[in-house]
């Protein structure tokens, strides 16, 4: 008889990673590890939707700590927390930004004053970087 529920192969496939992603979550506490039946494990929906939560936590940026407490604020639905996490997070992402729009216009200055500085001189981006 086919026992109900996902290997462990399936279930990382549904979020886009691999196996040992799965067993990585579980040893951080972020995956619960199912019992064994009939020699194997099996996941449920709801552990795919676990699963999934993670992934979506992670491309937001957040830390595997802070996606472990939004993932107890799921259950607890304590909307104030989950919205200070998130405020958090979109102040960080505000600040990188703000780093790689200046690392960008710095080089956009270096690349234009390389092309005007000529083959015969030394290259603008090159001497920004020597010591």
């Amino acid at each position: 008889m086919k026992q109900a529920g996902l290997t462990i192969s399936q279930y990382a496939a549904t979020a886009g990673v691999g196996v040992e992603t799965v067993r990585f979550y579980q040893r951080q506490g972020l995956l619960s590890t199912p019992e064994k039946g009939e020699g194997i494990r099996r996941y449920d929906k709801e552990a795919v939707r676990t699963l999934r939560f993670i992934r979506r936590a992670q491309e937001a940026g957040f830390t595997l700590k802070e996606i472990g407490e939004l993932l107890s604020l799921d259950s607890s639905l304590d909307h104030q927390r989950a919205r200070e996490l998130a405020k958090k997070r979109i102040g960080e992402l505000d600040n990188k930004i703000a780093e790689m729009q200046q690392a960008r216009d710095s080089l956009k200055k270096l690349a234009n004053a390389c092309s005007q500085g000529g083959d015969r001189k030394p290259c603008a981006i090159l001497s920004a970087f020597d010591i």
